[in-house]
């Protein structure tokens, strides 16, 4: 075992994938929907961009210290958290749906594993267009408006950021183990003295 194991390799992760993604949609988002003059739009940036940072961040600090990446991976972990509720306030203050954990376009979107802001542009699109069309053949009287994009942009960064957030949960509870079971930088440097401490002894 070496004395600093392999780190940074973030890139192969797949919560900075998707939160990469996530910041990407988000920089999209606020351009299109949120003041640029206002306090909201920085902070839902911000927030999207910590997302992504604190995890590049923990896996660099891995090498050394299991401690500070987990307390970074939190801090990821909380951010996208806040962002979360940056959306869900937008949806509201519109009175726009947020959809249901059950809801076909989730489930959909999830499915689509969209790796660029540019497919998620154009799985709303499209979503948007199927909706306009269900409406016009519709014969109900009650027939439902066709979603808006904002409602499925913000809903689309809301799923986004859920499968983020439980990858997150996931990844946490993985370093927890890891650091109960292997320690931390410390642990390991006095495994290394020990065992050449030893072998100057038998020499």
């Amino acid at each position: 075992m070496a004395l600093i194991p392999k780190h940074g390799g973030y890139r192969r992760l797949k919560t900075f994938q998707l939160a990469e993604l996530v910041y990407d949609v988000t920089v999209r988002f606020c351009k299109r929907y949120i003041d640029r003059r206002s306090r909201t739009h920085d902070q839902m940036v911000q927030a999207a961009r910590s997302g992504v940072q604190n995890i590049v961040e923990g896996s660099q600090a891995s090498g050394t210290s299991k401690k500070t990446e987990i307390k970074l991976t939190n801090v990821a972990r909380a951010s996208l958290e806040e962002l979360r509720r940056d959306y869900l306030d937008f949806l509201r203050q519109r009175g726009l749906p947020q959809w249901p954990h059950h809801d076909r376009r989730r489930a959909a979107l999830i499915a689509a594993r969209c790796s660029s802001v540019g497919e998620v542009a154009a799985w709303v699109e499209a979503q948007h267009s199927r909706g306009r069309v269900q409406s016009t053949l519709s014969t109900s009287s009650t027939s439902s408006t066709p979603s808006t994009y904002q409602e499925l942009a913000a809903n689309a960064a809301l799923t986004l950021i859920a499968v983020a957030c439980a990858l997150l949960d996931r990844q946490l509870a993985a370093q927890a183990l890891a650091f109960q079971r292997e320690g931390g930088f410390t642990e390991r440097l006095y495994r290394f003295r020990t065992a050449a401490r030893n072998q100057k002894d038998r020499l």
